[in-house]
C-alpha cells in the first residue's frame, strides 16, 4: 500500500516539474481598443521563459484570427509581417509592443472597449518540437491610450 502512495506521489511530482518547466512569465498584458467597423488591432505584453522556447501561435475567441507579427524598418518604410516563430531565450523578458513584435488579433467578432477583457491562449514549442499552450487575461485600453 505505501509503495503504491509513493508511487503515485512520484508520478505526480514529475508531472509538475514537467508543467513547470513549461511556465513563462507573462506581464502586462493589454490589447488596443477599436472604434467600430475596425476589424483588427494588436495585443502586448512581456513575455519571460524558464528555459528555451519559441512563441509560435496564438489564438483568442474575439478574432478569427490571431499571428504573431513583427513591426521593423525596411529602407524608409516601416513594414509589419507575420513571423513563424519568436525566440524567448531562457530569463530574458521578450517585449511584445507597439512598433515590435505584437500578437495580431485579425478578423474581430465585435468591437473592443476600454475595460473589457480579453483572453490570448499563446503556444510555445521547445527545442524538441513539444508544444506548450498558456492563457492570459489582456485588459483592452482605449485606442488612444499609451503603453
Amino acid at each position: 500500500m505505501n509503495y503504491r502512495i509513493l508511487a503515485l506521489a512520484a508520478v505526480a511530482a514529475l508531472s509538475l516539474s514537467g508543467i513547470a518547466h513549461a511556465q513563462v512569465a507573462i506581464q502586462e498584458p493589454w490589447v488596443r481598443g477599436t472604434v467600430p467597423q475596425q476589424k483588427a488591432t494588436g495585443a502586448f505584453m512581456r513575455l519571460t521563459a524558464a528555459r528555451d522556447l519559441r512563441l509560435v501561435a496564438a489564438r483568442s475567441p474575439v478574432a478569427n484570427t490571431a499571428e504573431v507579427h513583427e513591426m521593423k524598418m525596411q529602407g524608409q518604410m516601416m513594414r509589419m509581417r507575420q513571423i513563424a516563430a519568436l525566440d524567448l531565450p531562457k530569463d530574458r523578458a521578450v517585449a511584445l509592443a507597439p512598433g515590435g513584435y505584437h500578437i495580431m488579433l485579425i478578423d474581430l467578432k465585435q468591437p473592443l472597449a476600454a475595460g473589457q477583457q480579453v483572453a490570448i491562449t499563446l503556444v510555445f514549442e521547445d527545442a524538441a518540437g513539444k508544444r506548450s499552450e498558456q492563457t492570459v487575461q489582456a485588459p483592452v485600453r482605449a485606442l488612444g491610450a499609451g503603453h
